[in-house]
């Protein structure tokens, strides 16, 4: 050990004696690195590579490659790829696939079909943008003339067309609610369930995100459809697409404010005209789940030609005077009746040549009895224990005693006169009952709107454990009937 601590300390020696006899040497191995430090050239850091700094050559060639629907998204990142994405080359060739004719070219042994091509100035003599509209206006017009022809079938009992669910698939029609907050922030919710049933359609919206119920203000309804629908795949929620606006709720107040439908153990259910649910979980009172019930007539309209802030205007009635006939609007009516509850059916059913006497005119309605206490020959079963269905992402539930109820009243030609779909409630009658036929508590439901009232009384017959419907009348609003007739009542 100690002849190494000698050689150690030798060598340590030998290196201070070297440092010392070049003095120099040091500083000057300091001084070249101090130098090398500015000869070297500063090495620039790599941009960072953006699809946005290639060459506008070389972006056209890139959306060449994309569809449509891809193109027009794209053109929405900014201004560039705007003007870009409106390059009439891509839009021609994007136009010839889909609607020029198609020319088979025979080969030895293969054969292969060649686009039209339409020539050099279709592209130079036209703005840009050009073909890009001639494409999105000739699919529009496609989607509608398919569209026209669902709809142009008409189910004589209903006075609707025979294949609605048809044509709002083939124009991919879906709805969406905006709510919106006090503070002017809107939160969508798109996630929904369709049931179809003969005259209506009921749309169930549940999520887990739901927005503070105290902090909204209002919900606005809306019908959505691609700009460009494809028939081959589901409709893309980053598209293109156009709102229009159906209905718009206040939900200020909501619980104070709207009519108290039923509960279960889960929820409470509050209505807003017309034809809205909003379900309430009772312990928290915040939203669990929006329900709408739209009825078919006109609905393809209402959701695809309104705009984003104002509805579409149903077109005027012209009336058809009648000098002839002195009940001229009283008589031949005829109402189609559906009573369901999700997926669930408890009355459906068409009620023809209905009329009103001129004395049966009170208080500013028509007086239209479907069914009459007196008449209990034509009292009606309702079928199933009523009850209105409802669901979430993880629970279930019925609400009893309730139910939605679609009303088509057709005027004498069948044309769709007075149409709704509403959800509804029936309550113990407070009157006493004056049936003799029947042993059971008596029950009511009614509905009432600017253009009408439906009165339905019901008696529970525990031994069959089944409603009876012993009296359904309607009421018609002489102006609503003036106004489609050209009368005076």
């Amino acid at each position: 050990m100690g002849a190494e601590a000698d050689r150690t300390a030798v060598a340590a020696r030998s290196r201070s004696r070297s440092f010392a006899a070049r003095p120099g040497a040091c500083s000057e191995t300091v001084n070249a690195g101090i130098k090398s430090l500015y000869l070297t050239p500063s090495i620039k850091p790599k941009p960072n590579l953006c699809i946005e700094s290639l060459p506008s050559e070389m972006l056209i060639k890139i959306f060449s490659y994309l569809d449509a629907v891809s193109l027009l998204s794209v053109g929405c990142v900014n201004k560039h790829f705007y003007h870009l994405a409106n390059d009439n080359g891509i839009w021609l060739k994007i136009y010839s696939i889909c609607f020029q004719p198609k020319r088979t070219i025979w080969k030895m042994k293969s054969e292969q079909t060649e686009t039209v091509s339409l020539g050099c100035a279709a592209l130079h003599d036209r703005k840009p943008g050009y073909w890009k509209k001639e494409y999105i206006f000739k699919q529009i017009a496609a989607v509608k003339t398919r569209v026209m022809r669902l709809v142009k079938p008409v189910d004589p009992y209903t006075g609707l067309p025979c294949k609605n669910k048809e044509a709002m698939k083939a124009s991919g029609l879906s709805w969406m609610i905006v709510l919106k907050d006090k503070n002017g922030k809107e939160h969508v919710t798109e996630k929904a369930k369709l049931l179809f049933k003969d005259t209506s359609v009921t749309i169930l919206w549940y999520s887990t995100n739901w927005p503070c119920l105290d902090s909204l203000s209002t919900l606005k309804l809306f019908g959505v459809i691609p700009l460009l629908p494809d028939q081959s795949r589901a409709p893309s929620k980053n598209g293109p697409r156009r709102r229009s606006l159906i209905a718009e709720y206040h939900l200020a107040n909501l619980t104070e404010s709207s009519l108290a439908l039923g509960a279960d153990k889960l929820v409470q259910l509050f209505s807003l005209n017309p034809g809205l649910l909003v379900g309430l979980w009772k312990e928290k009172n915040e939203i669990a789940f929006v329900m709408a019930s739209l009825h078919y007539h006109q609905l393809l309209e209402r959701s695809t030609l309104g705009s984003a802030t104002v509805q579409y205007a149903l077109p005027p009635n012209k009336p058809v005077l009648d000098d002839v006939d002195p009940e001229y609007g009283l008589h031949d009516y005829s109402l189609h009746l559906d009573m369901h509850g999700g997926s669930c059916t408890y009355l459906c059913g068409t009620f023809k040549r209905l009329f009103c006497r001129k004395g049966d005119i009170a208080n500013g309605y028509l007086r239209l009895t479907v069914v009459s206490l007196k008449d209990n020959k034509k009292h009606l079963p309702l079928v199933g224990t009523l009850g209105l269905s409802w669901e979430t992402d993880v629970f279930k539930g019925n609400v009893k005693d309730c139910y939605v109820m679609d009303v088509t009243l057709l005027d004498e030609t069948g044309k769709p006169f007075w149409c709704f779909s509403a959800p509804v409630y029936i309550e113990l009658s407070s009157e006493a009952s004056s049936l003799y036929d029947y042993l059971g508590r008596t029950y009511t439901t009614d509905y009432a709107d600017s253009e009408g009232k439906v009165c339905v009384e019901l008696v529970w017959l525990e031994e069959t454990k089944e409603y009876f419907i012993v009296n359904l009348v309607l009421y018609i609003s002489t102006k609503k009937v003036n106004n489609w007739y050209g009368t005076n009542y």
